[in-house]
């Protein structure tokens, strides 16, 4: 019996959602599409499987096809990165972090990762994420006037506090990473590293950006976002002695029976991204970003860093009088997603915002251009400039619908 047949509510809500990704443009920077095949694995009969424990080490019988499955994904993980030991058993990107921690700190050390306003993500040491209520978490930030990390006061703060670990890697951060500058200063310190790559992970898999293994102790990250995998996190390390710990703070301390269907699916996009087809992908991705921040420009936005190096651009809107929230509701309307973000010593709170974060990932996968790109971002714009014209951004949604039907989601028909 089909879905539609069985569940007429849930079946809605698929083709609702469905719809929405057909029709929209989705900018969100965390969001990608996978593949057909990835869609494939993710809702195979592997999910019925349980197989709590390792490979060649479960606590339950018939487990020979999922232990080959997910031998599949560390292998290929490994290759694609060039790191030594691999797990791939982490839900999400935030339940990798908790795993890395907890294999080299315990409650109540102290930890330094990048504030959220400045682009770091919950789990570096927000107070109200498990980072910031299990450990005493510092927050180091970036230079107000170029809105880039500043390596030596990020230094002087960690030769004052003296952290256990020090967690670098952001979710809104659109410049690239100085992971030997961290390293010194961790060394200096004595500090665990840990690089959190979720964002830039297939950037760094295609050498458009410096790699973290071999320089970090631990390397976390999501599958999806510029891996173009399914929702799901990883956690890879050089080291032997941390690779025991770390198996051990995924299973048993944090997590149960690991979700083999996504680790098949996993092993589908690791070797996916393993194709030389994918960096030609990455470096569409980035080329699109380019020309759509330039465009952008010329329509006086301003950039947090003034451009980007990467996937992703922060917008402050504060020279356009308009608030992250405003601008993210009168774009959905428009038929464009984003999300509102806070930007450097943003006078709003969260829920509001003064910025949005902006991403060419899930755009380029559809197969859209630098000419699409350029006209995109004309309609921000345009949207900038009619925020309460329902008739003009109902324009601008007619012309999305339109634009997209040039340019599938994979898997989806």
């Amino acid at each position: 019996m089909s879905l539609k047949e069985k569940d007429k509510e849930v079946f809605e809500v698929v083709e609702c959602e469905k719809k929405r990704q057909i029709e929209g443009l989705e900018m969100i920077a965390s969001e990608n599409y996978t593949s057909e095949a990835v869609l494939e694995v993710t809702g195979s009969i592997l999910t019925n499987k349980y197989a709590e424990g390792y490979p060649s080490a479960r606590y339950y019988g018939g487990c020979e096809c999922v232990d080959a499955g997910e031998t599949l994904a560390i292998d290929r993980l490994k290759k694609l990165f060039g790191c030594k030991f691999a797990n791939v058993q982490p839900h999400c990107g935030s339940s990798a972090n908790m795993a890395a921690y907890a294999a080299v700190i315990k409650p109540g050390d102290i930890i330094l990762g990048q504030s959220m306003d400045a682009g770091g993500h919950l789990t570096h040491g927000a107070k109200v994420s498990f980072s910031g209520k299990w450990f005493e978490s510092h927050s180091y930030g970036i230079d107000p006037e170029t809105g880039r990390l500043n390596y030596d006061k990020i230094r002087e703060q960690a030769l004052e506090i003296k952290p256990k670990v020090i967690m670098c890697g952001y979710s809104a951060y659109p410049r690239k990473i100085d992971f030997q500058k961290f390293r010194e200063i961790a060394n200096e310190v004595g500090a665990i590293l840990i690089a959190d790559i979720a964002h830039i992970a297939g950037l760094v898999a295609t050498g458009f950006h410096e790699s973290p293994i071999g320089v970090a102790d631990i390397v976390t990250s999501t599958t999806h976002k510029t891996l173009r995998g399914p929702r799901s996190g990883i956690i890879m390390t050089n080291s032997e002695e941390l690779a025991k710990k770390i198996d051990k703070a995924v299973f048993p301390m944090l997590q149960g029976g690991p979700l083999e269907h996504v680790i098949a699916a996993k092993a589908v996009a690791f070797g996916e991204a393993l194709k030389p087809e994918f960096k030609e992908y990455i470096g569409k991705v980035l080329e699109n970003m380019q020309v759509f921040a330039k465009t952008l420009m010329s329509f006086d936005f301003e950039l947090v860093t003034g451009g980007t190096d990467n996937h992703l651009i922060l917008v402050d809107l504060r020279s356009k009088n308009l608030t992250g929230k405003d601008f993210e509701h009168a774009l959905h309307e428009a038929g464009i997603t984003v999300n509102k973000n806070g930007v450097p010593a943003d006078p709003n709170p969260p829920k509001v915002a003064s910025g949005v974060r902006v991403g060419t990932a899930a755009l380029t996968t559809r197969g859209i251009g630098i000419v699409e790109m350029q006209r995109i971002a004309e309609m921000f714009n345009i949207v900038a400039e009619n925020m309460d014209n329902a008739e003009k951004l109902a324009e601008i949604k007619a012309e999305v619908k339109e634009m997209t039907k040039n340019f599938p989601v994979p898997g989806i028909k």
